[in-house]
């Protein structure tokens, strides 16, 4: 690729390497599998979220009128409504294309040893949890119609790519997957809800990304929603996704302000005091004290056993028994709940043929363990052992040592995390960022943080960014014209000139302010663009319809033109509102 700059000064930050090439580049593209070979882009995303003027444009709003005043506990649920209204959770196929195992793995090849990615990737063979296994993970993702060496681009889009999805068809609000959405969560709760970001922690596995907020009991992010260390425990079918992934995956990336850890690199530049202190809430977080609620909550998420007992009620002075079966099932279409202080409603919400006026067979009274675990506050789980198995058989219940197994991994998940002993600390400085900071006040921090200190993880903040006047150029080409297959493919059968008008009858603006750019693919995918940003685009089709071929993209004064190098005919031509000036040729 062929570099020529219009103006006679040096750019700031230049990749020196190989490896600095790809990382530099893969920050434009930002795929998962791009994240996991690169763990500190996840946080490179969130420092460009923080830049963006978009999420600060939400302070604005006046769903968050005063929240500065607010709670914590009223701050994080108003930020996760607002995700909630304003984003869907998108893992499709079709919005950033396809690629294949062998093209990825020969891309990454110098940087990680291809065996443990295929351990560890959902993309290169990992395949998760029972769970995936049980359901074909290709099957589960949408891949099965195609050969097992077709792998997703699934990108992880800045706010602006997140918002812009209400432009594409079929979505009527913002969009973005998990490591988007996690992405976003940090830098809302840091911008509205003024959490510092040191109690902020990524966490990515195999196949989901979540964050772990740690204040108070803790708080987990999953997908758009919050979850606290209450609903961990509540046995719903949404703490159950939440709590799945780290049940069942190796936690291969820990991802926070001060660095990162990761699974397969011995270099871990996370401040280690902070790891310490992430595990040790991660840990309480994931640990909870045996009570009455919580055995109820998981009996309420094990249907395999609520055929073991009988709930004994007081109905008109008489006694009564209801099957936990009739209980529960009536619990999923009720606002009440049998573990708390509504099971009176709930109860009330139920036919009068589940009351029976006998105990019913040898099915277990659970009223029984609820007055023990009320009268024993702080029971050990060795203790109610004792007292669960010596409760009498229950002929519909044979294997209770397998449900108090099951209690117990209940109570208490025991994170893989990665080995902080295993791993040489080397943190690089702290960027200090904090909550009564401004936008400018960040974004200068972050620049001079770049071009003058070269701290590494700022650096990447501006290529994540799009910042294309303090950047190197060379690794945004390289992204757009090898990793943006969606315009490609679905402008394919169309003449050149037919690509062209479609170009030019997109509307001419772009989702990125300033001179910050998009790539092809976020052109053709949001429908329109600034005139750079479609020349981009059509240097991408150009290039895959004439491989042999070099174009060669000229910036002056505001007026774009691309150009054929082999016959020098003109490819595009039009005005930018950006204001770059740029020679390049590949």
């Amino acid at each position: 690729m062929k570099t020529i700059e219009t103006q006679e000064k040096k750019v700031p930050i230049s990749p020196a390497t190989p490896k600095e090439m790809e990382m530099y580049s893969s920050a434009s593209s930002l795929s998962d599998m791009e994240i996991f070979i690169f763990p500190d882009l996840m946080y490179s995303l969130v420092l460009a979220n923080i830049m963006s003027p978009e999420i600060w444009k939400w302070k604005e709003d006046p769903w968050f009128k005063n929240i500065g005043k607010k709670s914590f506990s009223y701050k994080i649920n108003r930020v996760k409504q607002y995700i909630m209204d304003h984003f869907v959770f998108n893992l499709d196929l079709e919005t950033w294309g396809l690629t294949t195992k062998e093209k990825e793995i020969n891309r990454f090849k110098d940087f990680i040893d291809p065996k443990a990615l295929a351990q560890s990737n959902a993309l290169f063979g990992y395949e998760g949890d029972k769970y995936y296994y049980d359901v074909d993970i290709r099957r589960h993702f949408g891949l099965d119609k195609y050969n097992t060496e077709v792998i997703p681009y699934w990108k992880t889009e800045t706010v602006e790519a997140m918002m812009a999805f209400k432009r594409k068809e079929g979505y009527s609000c913002g969009a973005g997957e998990c490591v988007s959405l996690a992405a976003l969560y940090v830098a809302a709760l840091f911008i509205v809800g003024q959490i510092p970001l040191k109690d902020i922690f990524m966490i990515g596995t195999p196949l989901h990304s979540q964050n772990f907020i740690a204040e108070k009991d803790g708080f987990m992010t999953n997908n758009r929603r919050i979850v606290t260390k209450n609903m961990w425990y509540n046995g719903t079918e949404l703490s159950a996704k939440a709590r799945r992934s780290i049940e069942h995956e190796r936690i291969t990336i820990v991802s926070h302000l001060s660095g990162c850890m990761h699974t397969f690199y011995k270099k871990a530049t996370i401040d280690p005091e902070r790891f310490a202190f992430f595990k040790d809430k991660f840990r309480a977080f994931l640990e909870a004290e045996l009570s009455f609620e919580y055995f109820a909550n998981f009996l309420y998420s094990r249907e395999c056993y609520w055929k073991c007992f009988q709930y004994k009620h007081i109905r008109n002075g008489k006694e009564c028994y209801i099957p936990l079966e009739s209980i529960f099932n009536t619990q999923r279409s009720s606002k009440n709940r049998f573990d708390n202080e509504s099971r009176q409603a709930l109860i009330e919400e139920m036919n009068s043929q589940d009351f029976a006026l006998a105990p019913i067979g040898d099915k277990m009274i659970i009223n029984e363990i609820e007055e023990y675990l009320n009268t024993h506050p702080h029971t050990r789980l060795d203790e109610y052992a004792a007292y669960f198995m010596g409760k009498e058989q229950c002929r519909e219940c044979p294997n209770r040592q397998k449900m108090f197994n099951e209690l117990q991994q209940f109570l208490k998940t025991e994170p893989r995390l990665p080995n902080a002993s295993e791993k040489d600390f080397v943190p690089a400085p702290l960027l200090d960022i904090h909550p009564n900071q401004s936008r400018e006040e960040i974004s200068t921090y972050l620049h001079q943080k770049a071009l003058e200190e070269k701290h590494p993880l700022a650096i990447l903040s501006l290529y994540a960014y799009r910042d294309m006047d303090h950047t190197d150029w060379t690794p945004f080409v390289k992204a757009a014209l090898e990793r943006n297959p969606v315009c490609i493919r679905e402008s394919d059968g169309l003449a050149w000139e037919e690509v062209v008008r479609k170009v030019e009858q997109m509307p001419h603006e772009s989702i990125y302010a300033g001179n910050r750019l998009a790539q092809p693919d976020e052109v053709w995918n949001f429908g329109c663009g600034d005139g750079l940003e479609k020349a981009f685009l059509l240097w991408n089709i150009f290039k895959a319809r004439n491989p042999a071929n070099h174009a060669r993209l000229c910036v002056a004064n505001r007026h774009v033109q691309l150009e054929s190098v082999s016959d020098t005919s003109l490819l595009w031509t039009a005005e930018s509102s950006k204001t770059l000036e740029k020679d390049i040729e590949a």
